[in-house]
């Protein structure tokens, strides 16, 4: 198990990696080059350059998070060959890094979605949320600009400005799009995609939709159990895999994680460890890590990892914003460190047989 936390980059995140460092268990950080829009090819050079930053810090990149597919690719437009083949050398200059996973999303027009990213909860800490209801009330057009009012000034990752300014498009580019359409277009590239990944050894690992359910009658297909094993057998091959996001999947109370772990033993190729409560249908928050400051019950969810021989990297994700520090939403450093501590504690005491 390699634990590890998401740094989204020089001038992106107020998060330093000497802090980083300083996390005890800490291996590595997943990171990006944050800010470079879908469909963009990657330089070398900017790669190598981040690379040699965070070793300098002492620690190394474990993977990146994400390689952001472009919508022709999502949609099966005119151009997805020409997106799909800017992707693939992209991944050749991650391989060449020495870098061999890659998480990434297929989701609709909309990346992950909440309704508030400082809800303030009964401790006084801070957190994101979602309540339907509200996403029931307000014009897809009005999204962006109730996410951007609360980023603290911060670039929300897949809420890019000149992408978001183009919603009335993107709508209409997804119009006629269902489920069945999507998986399509997703096997399509996959499969164009499974070439390299074999040659380089690269982990390909998609990230659940969050919220797992439509939103605004947009196709989700990265929802629940069933739809997770249709991707794996619809291109059966090792280096194509998921990431294992406990918050993403808990936001519906539907999805039994533990069992959804264990259906895809050999093909978790990371694992993104959070904890979310529950207030009502559609209602959700983030929460500390802790089960019982949750709906999740993380024991078992660890349990389930240690079970399938999981020794990839793991980060706590989310959390709560404490003790008046201000941070890209859902990423300051102390109550992720926290996390990572008892997360780590769970793994150390399901090795020893114990459960606390």
């Amino acid at each position: 198990m390699k634990m590890t936390m998401r740094w989204f980059g020089p001038g992106f995140d107020p998060v330093t990696l000497d802090k980083i460092r300083q996390v005890p268990g800490i291996n590595g950080v997943i990171t990006t080059l944050y800010g470079i829009p879908p469909g963009e090819e990657w330089k070398k050079e900017e790669l190598f350059a981040l690379k040699k930053q965070v070793e300098d810090a002492g620690l190394e990149i474990t993977g990146i998070e994400s390689v952001n597919v472009h919508d022709e690719i999502k949609t099966g437009g005119k151009e997805r060959d020409k997106y799909i083949e800017r992707y693939i050398n992209t991944l050749k200059i991650i391989a060449e890094s020495d870098i061999h996973l890659v998480c990434y999303n297929f989701m609709s027009v909309f990346d992950w979605t909440r309704t508030d990213l400082e809800k303030l909860r009964f401790d006084g800490s801070t957190v994101m949320s979602y309540d339907q209801k509200i996403i029931d009330g307000i014009k897809p057009d009005n999204m962006f600009e109730m996410m951007n009012s609360k980023s603290q000034g911060h670039l929300l990752p897949g809420w890019e400005p000149e992408r978001m300014s183009k919603i009335k498009e993107l709508f209409e580019l997804y119009k006629g799009i269902d489920e069945d359409a999507l998986f399509s277009n997703l096997e399509y590239f996959l499969k164009a995609i499974m070439p390299v990944c074999n040659k380089y050894g690269i982990n390909m690992a998609i990230h659940p939709d969050d919220p797992a359910w439509s939103v605004f009658g947009l196709p989700r297909i990265m929802t629940c159990k069933e739809n997770l094993l249709r991707l794996i057998k619809m291109v059966d091959d090792p280096h194509n895999g998921v990431t294992v996001c406990s918050g993403s999947l808990g936001t519906n109370p539907c999805n039994d994680i533990p069992d959804i772990i264990r259906s895809l033993k050999g093909r978790v190729h990371f694992a993104h460890i959070r904890n979310v409560k529950h207030n009502s249908e559609g209602d959700f928050e983030e929460s500390a890590h802790l089960s019982s400051d949750g709906s999740l019950d993380m024991y078992e969810i660890m349990k389930a990892l240690y079970d399938i021989g999981y020794d990839g990297p793991l980060r706590p994700d989310h959390g709560r914003n404490i003790w008046g520090e201000t941070s890209m939403p859902g990423y300051g450093l102390y109550d992720r460190a926290i996390g990572l501590s008892y997360l780590s504690g769970l793994w150390e005491a399901i090795n020893k047989g114990k459960k606390c």
